[in-house]
């Protein structure tokens, strides 16, 4: 098997492209049997099944930015998130958000497990959380990553068969069964500590710029005047990266020669001049988009960086 890494997918376009080009099939095959998209989406996938690689045959219709992941993994692999590595010997159980990059390594070719993915309106919202992020599992700032002894992963594994039996039944309310084992997923991985086996490399400061830069390329392109960036500081990046905001600051300069200040800025206006060019939004909605309270604060921040205000730039 070749060690190529995975890591977390910004769409479930994207993701999708890759299970269908690993898998050798259409998306129809290992696209959920009644499933609409009113309940949200979920599906499940044996890892082993998915090393092989192969063409990719189809296109991925169903359009979701984000999506959570649950992973059973048995092998020996490593995580990289941001400065810390993890190394796990056999069994780990994996939480994925949309919010926190990830790469994850394969480190021999003795791999197999399950994983599901779903988006956040497949859950019906309870009493004791709104979102998904309302529970410690998914909140920023950590790293949901847990290797656990056999045992416990035969248990998981039983979970992810009962899974994996209902999505191809019949059941007419098997998505409400399901919904109840994902969250026994999550309940088992929120009464698990942290893996605590961290270590730093010499490659942790080229993994902090790199997952920096992905994490900021996941809020791009703005595709509707009703989306709108979510990390705007940066403080906000270092806190889903785990990092310290001095310490991301350091590496990208010692990296770029840039503040992650200046980073995220030059990021802001190549969209806004996109946005300006190849749109009809007026500057209101643009600046909006784009994280400004004010449109005043916009149309400062945007002359300062082209010498142009926003509708001398579209004009």
């Amino acid at each position: 098997m070749e060690k190529t890494a995975h890591t977390s997918y910004a769409s479930l376009d994207d993701f999708y492209r890759e299970m269908t080009s690993k898998l050798g099939t259409d998306l129809e095959n290992i696209f959920p049997k009644g499933l609409h998209k009113e309940i949200g989406h979920f599906n499940v996938f044996d890892i082993a099944q998915t090393l092989e690689k192969v063409k990719l045959t189809s296109e991925m219709p169903y359009n979701r930015r984000k999506y959570y992941k649950i992973s059973l993994i048995r092998g020996r692999n490593r995580a990289e998130y941001a400065d810390k590595i993890i190394q796990i010997k056999n069994n780990a159980l994996l939480f994925a958000t949309p919010k926190v990059p990830y790469h994850w390594i394969p480190e021999d070719t003795d791999q197999s497990g399950s994983f599901c993915v779903f988006t956040e309106d497949f859950f019906i919202k309870d009493k004791s959380y709104n979102t998904l992020e309302d529970l410690p599992i998914f909140q920023p700032g950590n790293i949901p990553l847990f290797e656990i002894d056999d045992e416990l992963a035969d248990e998981i594994e039983q979970l992810f068969r009962k899974i994996k039996k209902e999505i191809d039944s019949d059941y007419i309310f098997k998505y409400d069964l399901i919904r109840n084992y994902v969250l026994e997923l999550i309940h088992y991985g929120q009464k698990l500590q942290l893996a605590s086996k961290l270590s730093t490399s010499n490659d942790a400061s080229l993994r902090v710029v790199s997952l920096f830069i992905e994490l900021l390329e996941r809020q791009f392109p703005i595709e509707s005047s009703d989306q709108r960036l979510q990390l705007k500081t940066a403080k906000d990046y270092a806190d889903r990266l785990a990092v310290h905001v001095n310490y991301l600051n350091k590496k990208l300069k010692e990296s770029t020669g840039k503040t992650t200040t200046e980073i995220i800025a030059e990021r802001i206006v190549q969209e806004a001049k996109i946005l300006l060019k190849q749109t009809k939004w007026n500057v209101s909605e643009i600046s909006y988009a784009l994280g400004f309270e004010e449109i005043a604060h916009f149309s400062n921040f945007f002359k300062k960086k082209t010498t142009l205000a926003p509708l001398e730039f579209r004009s």
